[in-house]
């Protein structure tokens, strides 16, 4: 097994590698002058159980361009078996035609690293769960929860007094996996338009008034969303808000938006490189999922069950 990383999330790539004790693959990722990407592994791969780490995150296109490159790379180069360990997998919010002539990018990207050689794709908390779909080849799509589960129960004494909350509909059912964890409650942020042309007001399903509140979520973007979602939720009583959420986008003016906000806490983990912005803010926490990670390589490359992570 050799693992090997592009430009996108360097420090992540060697913390897997520390997990797994092996030394990340010498390999160089540059550009020419007009900006192409050009990749030349520096060791011999032939016959190897290959592994790339690389997020295609901001500049998605440039590194979702790393990534198929290398991909080719190590084809041409013969190695054995090609996984592509996609921590943040960029264009999942394109999971389905929006309105008429729109694409589905999702499914795109997708044939694009199948074509380029993957044999395999390793993930973490897809959008929608349906992209790995998208994939004719095995696609393994790992969930962050127990790591979450993991620093809730350090933080929280009363875990009697939490409640999970998930900020749409659509993410019920994430958020009811780490409320099973630890026999929470469950409540929802349900937005609606009661009439055209009136803002969005947010009723919570469920109680939440007197809890600690915490927010479960895949991505944080622009923050927006979740900054109201904590209002509401403080509106109606909750002593505390604190979100986990599993990639940390954080586009924009995002951080200063959480930095002003009145979450007590948000907290990602590492799948995307934090800036040093979001390292200093003072109300953000990354966690990592280095060694959930790495325990699924591991698993891949010895052909054990890696759905048994998450019993």
């Amino acid at each position: 097994m050799k693992l090997f990383a592009g430009n996108s999330n360097r420090v992540l790539a060697e913390a897997v590698a520390r997990y797994l004790n092996v030394p990340l693959g010498k390999a160089s990722v540059r550009r020419f002058a007009d900006q192409e990407i050009f990749v030349e592994i520096q060791e011999n791969v032939r016959g190897e159980d290959v592994f790339i780490l690389q997020s295609t995150s901001y500049p998605t296109n440039d590194h979702l361009m790393e990534l198929l490159i290398m991909m080719d790379a190590f084809m041409r180069s013969s190695a054995r078996r090609i996984t592509a360990v996609i921590p943040y997998f960029g264009y999942a919010r394109q999971d389905r035609r929006a309105s008429g002539r729109t694409p589905i990018s999702a499914k795109l990207v997708a044939n694009m690293i199948t074509r380029a050689g993957a044999d395999r794709v390793l993930t973490l908390d897809l959008h929608a769960g349906q992209i790995q779909g998208f994939f004719d080849i095995p696609t393994d799509n790992l969930f962050s929860v127990p790591v979450m589960a993991r620093d809730v129960k350090a933080k929280y004494k009363q875990l009697g007094n939490v409640v999970v909350v998930s900020p749409d509909i659509g993410g019920v059912v994430r958020a009811r996996a780490l409320a099973k964890r630890f026999d929470a409650q469950l409540a929802i942020v349900d937005k609606r338009r009661e009439r055209p042309g009136e803002s969005e007001v947010m009723n919570i399903i469920g109680a939440v008034a007197g809890k600690d509140c915490l927010l479960i979520d895949d991505i944080v973007d622009s923050g927006g969303t979740l900054c109201n979602a904590a209002d509401a939720l403080l509106a109606n009583g909750a002593t505390s808000v604190t979100a986990y959420i599993t990639h940390g986008v954080l586009s924009g003016g995002a951080v200063a938006r959480i930095a002003g906000s009145k979450l007590q806490e948000l907290v990602i983990t590492d799948s995307i490189q934090p800036t040093q912005g979001v390292l200093d803010a003072p109300n953000i926490r990354v966690i990592s999922i280095a060694d959930l990670l790495g325990e699924a390589i591991s698993r891949t490359a010895t052909e054990e069950s890696v759905s048994s992570l998450f019993d």
